[in-house]
């Protein structure tokens, strides 16, 4: 038995998210799927983290044990040759360590969302991102985006599906800035609750708004209410951009792609 470490991208358009479910095709079946067809083998793919539906990977983690003896290139090519047309690629492929996990050893999760701040409708990146036709100020989202960083209980930024033990967490990035029409927010931690970066994205396009000030955005946080939420921000524009593991030095966060890449 080999246990291997992946790392993939995908565009979650057509998924009902990573885990499995019965509702509908999703990334960690289509991957399962690819394995069986290629060692014959049931396998369970492991990730790093579990997207929503409509949301998208560039360096999504993963491990996977199996049977048959492959080497680690030569299964990253065979699986890459299986997925297709699913929108899915197997970047890189190596062998783990046998304790290794994909989910319980990463330190840190890095997520990027994407707005397109500009009138006109989108085009190739449609589905890539949100469209915010109002003028947003990065400047001001930035500036009430530090007080959510740190250890808080983030029960307003949380779902009502959130299955997490505990709403406190600690935001270690919240990073916001302007690249042209494209407004690029960064949000790094151990963890994060189900909708947390969707929901402060949402509260913070209020803040660029200037429906909001950095004041009412710390007066949602300390409330800890689902309902002082301003707004959950739409999956198309949420990207799992890396994860951090102890065993080794981490690699930072992509930058510097186009606002509708999916590298």
């Amino acid at each position: 038995m080999t246990r291997y470490r992946l790392t993939l991208e995908y565009d979650g358009r057509p998924f009902v998210g990573w885990q499995r479910q019965a509702s509908g095709a999703s990334v960690q079946q289509a991957l399962e799927e690819a394995i069986g067809a290629v060692t014959g083998e049931t396998t369970v793919v492991q990730g790093a983290g579990r997207t929503d539906a409509g949301v998208h990977a560039t360096a999504m983690v993963a491990h996977v044990d199996i049977d048959k003896p492959l080497g680690a290139f030569r299964l990253m090519q065979a699986l890459n040759a299986r997925l297709r047309p699913w929108p899915i690629a197997v970047l890189a492929c190596d062998v783990a360590a046998p304790d290794f996990h994909a989910r319980f050893d990463c330190s840190a999760r890095h997520y990027r969302y994407d707005i397109i701040n500009r009138r006109a409708d989108l085009t190739f990146a449609r589905g890539l991102a949100w469209r915010v036709a109002t003028p947003l100020d990065a400047d001001a989202m930035h500036a009430a985006a530090q007080r959510l960083v740190g250890r808080h209980d983030f029960s307003t930024f949380r779902s009502a599906a959130c299955q997490s033990a505990s709403p406190v967490k600690t935001l270690s990035r919240l990073d916001v800035s302007r690249h042209g029409d494209c407004i690029r927010i960064h949000a790094s931690a151990r963890s994060f609750l189900h909708h947390q970066v969707r929901s402060m994205v949402g509260c913070l396009k209020f803040v660029g708004t200037g429906a909001w000030s950095a004041d009412d955005l710390q007066a949602a946080l300390e409330a800890r209410d689902r309902t002082a939420l301003a707004l959950n921000a739409p999956p198309d524009g949420l990207y799992f951009i890396g994860a951090d593991y102890l065993s080794a030095s981490p690699a930072p966060p992509p930058s510097g792609e186009t606002p509708h890449s999916v590298r």
